[in-house]
């Protein structure tokens, strides 16, 4: 009879750590697309780094030393997502910068390569953007936000 109630209790345990409420539910943005709408819209590359979280190489995009005024959007929705004035040299070979527009940028956690990096998205469509790091400059956030370039349209000012 103990026995029997042990094993039940158990196989409770086991059903609940397994339930709806493990289950990570996928983010809604505003902006949603089918796959192949999404491939007719971006290019190859676009497509690869803002749907597949993909990486461009480091200082492959002309976006990088891009030092102009104006509004870096999203390329696959066109949301402003980072203001040039806030853009830095990080050395890195990617577009970065300070702080991103507030209510634009969303994050969430990235362990693909073996350890934890904060992973942003446009909040609008859900694009991948790049990670944030805190080795950004310190007078200003300490916030390195290393965008890749093929996920921004750069608008200048005016």
């Amino acid at each position: 009879m103990i026995k029997q109630c042990i094993l039940a209790l158990f196989a409770l345990v086991l059903v609940s750590c397994n339930g709806k409420a493990q289950e990570k539910t996928p983010e809604v943005f505003p902006v949603h697309k089918t796959d192949a709408e999404w491939k007719a819209e971006l290019t190859p590359d676009q497509y690869y780094i803002l749907r597949k979280a993909g990486t461009e190489r480091p200082f492959s995009s002309d976006l990088n030393k891009n030092y102009s005024n104006g509004t870096y959007k999203c390329a696959g929705c066109g949301i402003a997502l980072f203001e040039g004035q806030h853009k830095f040299d990080s050395g890195t070979g990617w577009p970065s910068f300070d702080r991103p527009i507030e209510g634009n940028v969303t994050y969430s956690t990235d362990r693909k390569l073996g350890y934890t990096r904060t992973e942003e998205h446009c909040a609008n469509c859900g694009g991948h953007l790049g990670h944030v790091f805190t080795d950004g400059p310190r007078n200003t956030t300490g916030k390195r936000h290393c965008i890749n370039g093929d996920a921004l349209v750069f608008e200048p000012e005016g």
